[in-house]
């Protein structure tokens, strides 16, 4: 096979080099007569720690549909993707070598008739450790809680299941081998979670001061999720006639949300990048999540580490290290100068193929 040969600063060490795929890996020894594919700025895969692969506004969606996702998310240098809950079969995905690496969560774990329907495995409080440990041992290593949703009889955003009922569902993933991530909007299901040991926290509109540091003391990451959270306001408007609680309630997370990421942020809180990919969200706007965080005020340098091999390192892939896989984009502009280019690369390269 004929060495490729790719040229220019490679993040994050900014050293410019020469950078060779040799049988699908990397190396930084010359190659005689290897091919020189693009020069620009090189950067590990992408990686989208929030993304529904799998998944639309009705449930399950047919492999063409999963594959066509796959492909929006790989064209834009998405090469890693945690799939945050979804109720489809993916794990064909994991044999394609042209379509991104995939860390399964599974299906989403809720409360009965108190999540999106055809969404996740919908179960009472004394079934949920049960339904933990097995979508561990279904899984790749996470799982994913539904946190808090919608309660009609209150008409407002309440826990889905018990404080010891999550901690006892955290234990048994736990005892699996597998780390935890939940679904939470509020402040009310925060607490439980944290002090159980939880992993993982998407979305977090509802956290504290208190709640981010101890975030920050235990390693615990988060996944805001901006572009989605954004969409607050259209919740509201729905909600406002019927559920006036909910509405106001939502109203008091959106407006705070800016200050919640940044505490997290100042506090040491690992942050990660998140689509949210599903549904009423399209694939192939990472790079829309990425300039949502920044605008938001996280540091351009912090947003791109974060979605690249802070990322990958935290789901345990390499970066662009001697004999790492051959995973990376190849940019035209500096990213950290301009995240936006972050869309337009002009190759990406994944397990040594340039697949776009």
């Amino acid at each position: 096979m004929t060495a490729l040969r790719f040229s220019g600063p490679v993040l994050p060490s900014d050293e410019v080099r020469d950078v060779y795929v040799v049988d699908g890996r990397i190396t930084y020894e010359p190659q005689p007569g290897a091919e020189t594919v693009a020069r620009g700025w090189i950067v590990p895969g992408l990686v989208d720690a929030h993304n529904h692969l799998g998944l639309d506004d009705g449930g399950a969606v047919p492999d063409d549909e999963i594959e066509r996702q796959a492909l929006a998310d790989r064209d834009t240098g998405v090469l890693l993707t945690r799939d945050c809950g979804s109720p489809a079969d993916t794990r064909w995905v994991q044999d394609r070598e042209d379509l991104p690496r995939l860390v399964r969560c599974g299906r989403h774990l809720a409360r009965t008739k108190r999540y999106i329907r055809n969404y996740g495995h919908e179960v009472e409080p004394d079934e949920l450790p049960a339904y933990a440990a097995r979508e561990a041992r279904d899984g790749d290593g996470w799982i994913k809680l539904v946190g808090d949703w919608i309660s009609r009889d209150d008409g407002d955003l309440q826990p889905s299941f018990p404080t010891e009922t999550f901690a006892a569902a955290i234990e048994a993933a736990h005892a699996e081998g597998a780390k935890v991530t939940a679904h939470c909007f509020g402040h009310d299901v925060l607490q439980g979670l944290l002090d159980a040991g939880i992993d993982c926290i998407e979305h977090g509109t509802g956290l504290d001061l208190d709640q981010v540091q101890q975030m920050a003391d235990a390693g615990v990451a988060l996944v805001p999720t901006v572009q989605q959270t954004s969409k607050f306001p259209d919740y509201v408007a729905a909600a406002r006639e019927k559920f006036p609680a909910y509405a106001t309630t939502m109203e008091g997370l959106h407006a705070r949300r800016r200050e919640t990421l940044m505490s997290a942020y100042e506090a040491g809180v690992p942050l990660f990048v998140g689509s949210d990919g599903g549904g009423v969200t399209r694939h192939g706007d990472l790079v829309g999540e990425i300039l949502a965080m920044a605008d938001m005020g996280v540091p351009a340098g912090d947003v791109l580490a974060a979605v690249s091999w802070r990322g990958r390192a935290w789901l345990g892939f390499p970066g662009t290290e001697e004999g790492a896989a051959a995973d990376f984009v190849v940019l035209d502009g500096d990213p950290r100068s301009d995240l936006s280019v972050l869309g337009r690369p002009s190759r990406v390269v994944l397990r040594g193929r340039v697949v776009a």
